[in-house]
């Protein structure tokens, strides 16, 4: 892809101050992408990627909607069409922080929260964006889990929404490429930063687990938000244009 086709692509990014999201948007800016993308309540984190996304060249447009609400999801992707004039990349990279609990103690609450703000909220992005993808024949990536091929215990507020996520990918691979779309998704292994300190700050993963999990990851470490990140852009780049349907765990060997 040429400079100045490059410096014409439009990307949106949800979750975009995430350990993923983040390595997403600065790795495409630097290919000259302009990006819209959400926060969940980090204001100067957005504040300061929106800074980093423009000084590698892009543009940034950011705020902070309720993608689960069929209106918000709307706005914002009317605002970041508004602003750049198409659409050409669609990364999911957000979702409330998951407790890991034995599915015997969560509630129902707890359950309908996290279909919510994962599973409709993708569905709410996906609407509302794949007119736009139809236009630029363009690409969808979601980021998952490899708990879909590998599962831990205690992991079903997180993986159970993912597997939702995962069907649709399917389903818009499968429906969408006669318009040229491709829908692929990324499943992280057990990070070392992003999500993976905040597990091991609640002590949902404490130090004991931690090493129990580095010993069974063929290459003997946890993984790093950007290097997912690079699996996604990979995704959304035009060397993965005959890959679509796809899900691809960037885990270390850890599900294997």
């Amino acid at each position: 892809m040429s400079d100045v086709a490059a410096k014409r692509r439009i990307a949106l990014v949800t979750g975009g101050t995430g350990g993923v999201g983040r390595g997403v948007c600065l790795r495409l800016a630097a290919q000259g992408y302009r990006i819209g993308f959400t926060y969940n309540s980090n204001k100067t984190g957005a504040a300061e990627l929106g800074k980093e996304i423009e000084a590698l060249g892009g543009a940034a447009l950011f705020d902070n909607p309720d993608i689960s609400d069929p209106e918000q999801a709307d706005g914002f992707v009317a605002r970041v069409i508004e602003e750049f004039g198409r659409l050409d990349a669609v990364v999911n990279a957000a979702g409330p922080y998951a407790h890991q609990r034995f599915i015997s103690t969560f509630t129902s609450d707890q359950f309908a929260h996290h279909v919510r703000y994962e599973l409709v909220a993708f569905f709410e992005l996906v609407r509302a964006t794949l007119p736009h993808l139809r236009e630029s024949s363009g690409s969808l990536t979601a980021v998952s889990s490899m708990a879909l091929r590998r599962y831990p215990a205690r992991d079903a507020l997180s993986s159970v929404p993912k597997g939702g996520i995962e069907a649709l990918i399917h389903a818009v691979a499968v429906e969408e490429g006669r318009f040229g779309v491709r829908a692929n998704a990324v499943g992280p292994g057990v990070l070392e930063d992003g999500m993976g300190v905040n597990l091991a700050a609640t002590g949902d993963v404490p130090p004991k687990m931690r090493d129990a999990v580095i010993r069974q990851v063929p290459l003997g470490r946890l993984g790093l938000g950007d290097e997912v990140a690079a699996m996604v852009c990979f995704l959304v780049s035009d060397e993965a244009a005959y890959v679509t349907g796809q899900k691809i765990d960037v885990d270390g060997g850890y599900g294997l």
